[in-house]
């Protein structure tokens, strides 16, 4: 088999109904080490005081930033069939995340 053959390897990838459905986030929360990235997706209600996060993804941080490539190109497109996205200023949002460290 040659390295340009597009049959040589398929995924099959199964999406059960419950991850169908998806999960609303309004708010993410980036971290990172040395060795990997992790995204929080919070849900978070205006006036409520306080958000749970609905959704933890771990990266490396060359899967990040492939993410953040294939991210760019969607918005991009995006942009292109329906027009600019607003980008909305809001004030910063006072987050305690979790409990504080004590030594």
């Amino acid at each position: 088999m040659s390295g340009n053959d597009p049959k040589q390897k398929q995924i099959n990838i199964e999406l059960d109904e419950k991850t169908a459905e998806g999960i609303y986030s309004n708010l993410a929360i980036i971290n990172h080490s040395v060795s990997e990235f992790v995204v929080d997706f919070i849900s978070l209600m205006p006036g409520a005081p306080k958000a749970k996060v609905k959704s933890r993804i771990v990266l490396t941080p060359q899967h990040a930033k492939k993410f953040l490539k294939a991210l760019s190109e969607n918005v991009n497109r995006f942009e292109k069939a329906h027009g600019t996205i607003k980008d909305y200023e809001q004030p910063p949002i006072p987050i305690n995340f979790g409990p504080s460290g004590e030594a």
